[in-house]
């Protein structure tokens, strides 16, 4: 964390090469909150490249470098946000394999989840990717979209449970779907 800390301060100072290996350590994270939430992966590419112009261009204005992740995914956020407006509800089917990073499901198990994400309603995505994938607690997530945190609790855990009755797994709650 202290290497990731000097990074930041100097790509706060211009250097562009600790800019392309933060975000080289980062990418990862970014694409994948991006494209479980839009359900495209030429969007979620387009969604992670603006985002990673505007955090280069504008980081200088980060306060302080302890935030950087959570400055970053807040640039992205709006991103996505901004693509729901713009393209509405229109249907898209996700065609992209994205691997299970700890090995533990099967790949049917895997689908499952995957296509009963996709049909929950994209605020209950954005909401539920901004927490897993992002980290962001309930009141990060009512602040950048406008909410009050209550909401977006009872929101987060509608969502889950939608999920763990469609999957038929009355026993997993919360993240551990996930």
């Amino acid at each position: 964390m202290k290497q990731d800390l000097q990074q930041i301060k100097k790509a706060k100072s211009g250097d562009a090469g600790a800019f392309a290996e933060l975000y080289r350590t980062i990418y990862a994270d970014l694409y994948r909150f991006a494209l479980y939430t839009l359900k495209n992966p030429m969007d979620a590419e387009d969604a992670v490249s603006e985002t990673v112009m505007d955090a280069f261009t504008s980081i200088r204005k980060l306060r302080s470098e302890a935030s950087f992740k959570a400055w970053i995914f807040k640039i992205l956020s709006v991103k996505c946000k901004k693509r729901f407006l713009e393209y509405g509800s229109r249907p898209q089917a996700l065609t992209e394999d994205i691997p299970d990073p700890d090995g533990m499901h099967n790949l049917a198990e895997s689908l499952d989840l995957r296509t009963q994400f996709f049909r929950l309603k994209d605020e209950e995505r954005l909401i539920i990717s901004m927490h897993v994938f992002a980290g962001y607690t309930s009141r990060e997530i009512a602040k950048i979209l406008h909410m009050n945190d209550n909401t977006v609790r009872s929101k987060e855990s509608r969502a889950f449970k939608k999920l763990s009755e469609r999957l038929g797994d009355s026993g997993r709650q919360g993240k551990e779907i996930l």
